[in-house]
C-alpha cells in the first residue's frame, strides 16, 4: 500500500514542502531514499522504538520511505513523525482520511514522545502558503508556529496524541496566540537603561545620534570606563520593531535554533555580543550543515564587538562586504544561500595593549611599537564603515558619586523615533531605505548638503585636521542625523561642528598611533 503525508525542509532561510511517500511490499527490508542526511537515516531506529513502546508494529515487510523532491538534501530529525505516520497508515495501521490535510514535524525519542525542533515558525509560514488545514508540531513549539493566523496549529506531546487525533479517536484545540497583544506588551521590557549610566554626556549623545541615524560606532577608552556597559543599553534607545520586521527575525532565530522556549515573537531588537575568539564561519555564518551565522542573528539589531583588536584580523575583514550590502552570501560546492544582515555595529576597544595610552591618572607601560601593532589589526576599510568614533575617559570619583541617575532611555527613545519618522518619510519612495546610514554618495548630494558656513567649516575640519577624504561623507550623513534629531531641515554649521567631533580616530595624531 502507498500512503503519502507531508512535512518541509529548511535549507538556509528557505523552507520546501517535501512530500513523505511509503510503500509496503512482501520483504523483510528498509529502503530510505530522497537525499537524507545521517540523523534522518537513524530515524528507522527511533521510529521503531517509538512504535513499540506505544503498543503499535514497525511491519515485517519490505518498506521503502521516498522524501521528494528527491534532490534536495534532507537534514534533521523533524522527518521523524511524518515517516512514522506514514509507515503506520501504509501497513493499515491508522486511517488515511486526514493526511493530505495536514503537515506533520518533530523529532521521536524512543518512547514517543515528541521533541521540541528547529524552524517551526517559516515551517508554518509555508505550511500557510501550501494552503494545509493545519500544522502539527510538538508541544514546545506550538506557541511559536501558532504565531501565523488562519492556520490551526496543534501542539502534541507525543506521537499516540497525533494517531489518535489522525484517526478520530480524539479531538484537540488548536493553539490560538494573540500576535499583537503579545507583541506590544514586550515591545518595551528593558533590563537595561541608560538611567543607570552617570556622567560621560558626550558619550550617551553620540550613542542617541548613532541609534537615531542607523549608524555604526566605536568606542575608545580605558578600561573601567563604561564602553560595554552603555553598549548593552543601546537596543533600549532603538526604534521599536515593526511587526514585519520581529517576524523576519523570529524566524532567522527559530532556524538556528535560538528562540527561547514558548517564546512566539522576538519583540526588542536583537542584540549579539561575539566573543573576540569566535570564527569566520560562526560570525558569517555556513558550515557542512548552513546555519545564519552571528551577523544574522544580528539582523534587525546590534552586533556589539568588544575589545575589537583581539578579534583575529581575518575575521574582522569578513564583516567588510556585510556591513556595505546589508547581506551576506554563502557560496560552496553543493549550495549558495544568502542570508540577512542588517545591523548596527558597534565595537569598543582601549587605546593601547596595557589600556592606559593618553590617561592622566595612569601610566602606560607600551611602547610605541606595541601600540602600533596593537591599533595596525584595526584596517582602514574596516574603520572607514564606521560612521561614529568616539574616546571616553574613565569617570572621575564626584560624577561615580552622584546620587542622581541619567536621563532614562525612554526619553531619549521618544528623540530617536522622532528622528526616524522624518527619515521614514524621507526615503519613502526609495525601497530598502530606512535610515540615514544607508545614505548612497548621490543621496548625500540630494539630502545632506550643508549651508556655506558648515561647508567652509567642513573644509577648515579637513585641512587643518589632517581628516581623511573618507571622512568627508560619513560626517555629512552624521550631520544629517544630527539635524533630523534637532527637526531641522538643512544642515547647520553647529550640526557639522559635532559630526566632526565623531571623527576622533581621523585626526592626525591617531594616524601617528597606527590607525
Amino acid at each position: 500500500m502507498l500512503v503519502k503525508t507531508y512535512c518541509a525542509a529548511v535549507n538556509g532561510l528557505e523552507v520546501t514542502t517535501v512530500t513523505v511517500e511509503v510503500s509496503i511490499t512482501r520483504g523483510v527490508l528498509y529502503h530510505l531514499t530522497g537525499l537524507a542526511d545521517t540523523a534522518v537515516k537513524e530515524s528507522h531506529d527511533r521510529i521503531a522504538a517509538a512504535l513499540l513502546n506505544n503498543g503499535y508494529k514497525f511491519p515485517v515487510a519490505d518498506v521503502t520511505a521516498n522524501l521528494a523532491p528527491a534532490d534536495l538534501r534532507k537534514e534533521g530529525a523533524s522527518f521523524d513523525l511524518p515517516l512514522a505516520i506514514a509507515i503506520l497508515a501504509a501497513n493499515e495501521q491508522m486511517h488515511t482520511d486526514l493526511l493530505d490535510k495536514y503537515m506533520l514535524i518533530g523529532e521521536l525519542g524512543l518512547d514517543g514522545k515528541l521533541q521540541p525542533i528547529k524552524g517551526a515558525l517559516p515551517i508554518a509560514i509555508k505550511a500557510r502558503a501550501e494552503h494545509f488545514k493545519g500544522l502539527i508540531v510538538p508541544k514546545e513549539n506550538e506557541h511559536e508556529a501558532a504565531v501565523v493566523d488562519t492556520l490551526e496549529v496543534y501542539g502534541m506531546n507525543n506521537i499516540l496524541e497525533v494517531i489518535n487525533f489522525l484517526n478520530g479517536a480524539s479531538t484537540a484545540e488548536p493553539c490560538v496566540v494573540d500576535t499583537r497583544k503579545e507583541f506590544y506588551e514586550h515591545q518595551y521590557k528593558f533590563d537595561l537603561d541608560f538611567a543607570d549610566v552617570r556622567g560621560q554626556e558626550n558619550v550617551k549623545r553620540a550613542f542617541e545620534v548613532a541609534a537615531a541615524g542607523g549608524h555604526n560606532i566605536i568606542l575608545v577608552g580605558p578600561p573601567g570606563s563604561g564602553k560595554s556597559m552603555m553598549a548593552k543599553r543601546l537596543p533600549s534607545i532603538l526604534p521599536p520593531l515593526s511587526l514585519a520586521e520581529s517576524l523576519e527575525t523570529t524566524q532567522i532565530h527559530s532556524i538556528a535554533g535560538k528562540l527561547p522556549r514558548g517564546t512566539g515573537l522576538i519583540c526588542q531588537r536583537p542584540f549579539r555580543s561575539p566573543h573576540h575568539t569566535i570564527s569566520e564561519v560562526a560570525l558569517v555564518g555556513g558550515g557542512n550543515n548552513p546555519m545564519p551565522g552571528e551577523i544574522t542573528l544580528a539582523h534587525n539589531g546590534v552586533l556589539f564587538c568588544d575589545e575589537l583588536p583581539e578579534f583575529n584580523k581575518h575575521t574582522l575583514e569578513v564583516l567588510r562586504q556585510p556591513l556595505e550590502d546589508r547581506q551576506i552570501t554563502i557560496s560552496r560546492a553543493k549550495y549558495t544561500i544568502t542570508y540577512p544582515c542588517s545591523f548596527m555595529f558597534v565595537a569598543s576597544m582601549n587605546p593601547c595593549p596595557c589600556g592606559y595610552y593618553g590617561d592622566p591618572t595612569h601610566h602606560c607601560v607600551c611602547t610605541p611599537g606595541q601600540i602600533q601593532r596593537y591599533l595596525s589589526k584595526i584596517s582602514g576599510p574596516l574603520l572607514d564603515r564606521i560612521d561614529i568614533q568616539c574616546e571616553i575617559a574613565a569617570l572621575p570619583f564626584r560624577d561615580i558619586s552622584k546620587a542622581e541617575p541619567g536621563e532614562p532611555s525612554a526619553k531619549i527613545r521618544e528623540r530617536v523615533i522622532a528622528a526616524r519618522a522624518v527619515q521614514t518619510e524621507r526615503f519613502k519612495n526609495i525601497k530598502g531605505m530606512h535610515c540615514n546610514a544607508q545614505m548612497t554618495e548621490r543621496m548625500i548630494h540630494q539630502y545632506a548638503e550643508p549651508d556655506e558656513n558648515g561647508l567652509n567649516l567642513l573644509r577648515m575640519a579637513m585641512e587643518r585636521l589632517h581628516l581623511s577624504a573618507r571622512a568627508y561623507s560619513r560626517i555629512l550623513k552624521v550631520a544629517r542625523t544630527i539635524a533630523d534629531l534637532a527637526h531641522s531641515e538643512k544642515i547647520m554649521s553647529d550640526h557639522i561642528a559635532e559630526a566632526i567631533g565623531y571623527r576622533q580616530m581621523d585626526r592626525s595624531d591617531w594616524a601617528e598611533r597606527g590607525l
